[in-house]
């Protein structure tokens, strides 16, 4: 049953821009109360910025992440912007597949503490980036699950191959194998090369972590999202029937291997659902995500979409 907790602010605070303001000058002038709203709430929605093209939406960005990070480990391929580190595409995923609720880069050792996205072109239909609060998931788990977690964290998997998904070179913008190795030797990763070139990895994380500035208990990971479970059963069919069940490009386990069951993973989407709150696209939205205390996902949707993605404020855990 889901615990309420009625002295807690909604997830996604709102705020506008009035009529014709100039995006970097509003948002230059209100960072304080951006950055006040994500910290109480978990999320902000700034509406009514004239993000004309792509070029405003990624300095309405750069604005407000703070410090950018590069992106490494990267599961699907996404565009840079810019010189300077941290704005991107959104990632490249098929539009009528859903991206499930996760906390970005939760899988590695550093971690974006802030993530902004901004508007470009709304989809006709779907395609919201959905939230939930980490917090009120933990609480709704069952507790021996989130104990066994705790105890052995989250294992994920990876097969980097010529064919599918993204490869090494660019998850790890690398050139060489050794550059990699050394990646992964920094970043707790056990790594080995396949026969065939391609690079195959394991990893252990925490699946609980106190929240950077709070010490609250978050429930943060891509256990659900990553896991066989929840890809369609059409590809999944075809990935394992071509690769085998050791080549799927991402596989989650609990920390000592063991693997996980589709009722688990269902189980941990359907909280997620429960706790899920949505907010259409409008044309020169700007949302700004506290990543450890909000989820987000993607959902499916028609038409054209254009995100612009801002990873900021990096913590090394």
């Amino acid at each position: 049953m889901t615990e309420s907790r009625p002295d807690e602010p909604e997830l996604l605070a709102r705020l506008t821009a009035a009529p014709g303001s100039d995006p970097e000058i509003w948002l230059d002038g209100h960072l304080d109360e951006i950055r006040e709203s994500v910290a109480r709430h978990g999320a902000v929605l700034v509406r009514g910025l004239p993000l004309d093209d792509r070029a405003r939406a990624v300095a309405a960005v750069r604005r407000v992440i703070g410090t950018g990070m590069v992106e490494r480990e990267g599961f699907a391929p996404r565009a840079p912007y810019g010189r300077a580190a941290g704005v991107y595409s959104s990632s490249h995923w098929p539009a009528d597949q859903p991206m499930c609720m996760h906390h970005e880069l939760s899988y590695a050792a550093e971690t974006p503490s802030l993530l902004a996205f901004a508007c470009v072109t709304p989809p006709s239909s779907g395609g919201v980036t959905a939230l939930a609060d980490s917090r009120a998931v933990l609480r709704d788990l069952p507790a021996e699950l989130v104990d066994r977690f705790e105890r052995h964290g989250w294992l994920l998997t990876r097969h980097y191959n010529p064919f599918l998904g993204i490869g090494w070179q660019d998850a790890f913008d690398a050139k060489d194998r050794t550059e990699v190795e050394r990646y992964c030797a920094d970043h707790g990763i056990t790594a080995h090369w396949d026969e065939e070139g391609g690079l195959r990895t394991r990893q252990i994380r925490s699946a609980v972590v106190p929240h950077p500035v709070s010490g609250e208990r978050c429930w943060f990971n891509q256990i659900a999202f990553l896991n066989e479970w929840t890809m369609a059963p059409d590809v999944r069919e075809f990935l394992t029937s071509e690769f085998g069940p050791e080549g799927l490009p991402f596989n989650t386990f609990y920390g000592d291997g063991s693997p996980l069951d589709r009722a688990t993973v269902d189980l941990i989407n359907e909280v997620y659902e429960r706790h899920t709150v949505r907010e259409p696209w409008q044309h020169g939205d700007v949302m700004v995500v506290d990543n450890f205390r909000t989820a987000h996902s993607r959902e499916p949707y028609q038409g054209e979409r254009e995100i612009v993605v801002g990873l900021g404020e990096p913590l090394r855990r």
